[in-house]
């Protein structure tokens, strides 16, 4: 005598470790196309604009502060905010840098 439970099988709907395993890979796909490789073409590019920063720059920094780049070090770079005043900052908080004379443009 076989048991009920036994005779009647898998249910129609479920799916197997094939569909399954198929699903994960397809969803992990998805997320490194959305997800991963533009946050890594994103910091690539950062990197590269670290790394061609040079003396007469303007850059924005992460806090928002608007500077314009004096001398360069390897992980440092002095930074002139305003007149006679200048500040030594990570080259990391270094977000943006900005088009020639737009200083002088937001400054007016």
């Amino acid at each position: 005598m076989i048991s009920n439970a036994l005779a009647q099988g898998a249910p129609a709907g479920a799916g197997g470790f094939d569909q399954t395993l198929l699903m994960m890979i397809l969803m992990f796909v998805v997320l490194y196309f959305l997800i991963m490789r533009p946050q890594m073409k994103k910091a690539k590019e950062h990197k590269l604009m670290l790394a061609a920063l040079q003396k007469g720059d303007e850059v924005i920094f992460a806090g928002g502060t608007l500077g314009k780049v004096t001398k360069v070090a390897d992980g440092y770079v002095s930074v002139e905010i305003a007149p006679n005043v200048e500040v030594t900052v990570q080259k990391g908080a270094v977000t943006t840098l900005l088009p020639k004379g737009t200083l002088k443009t937001v400054a007016g």
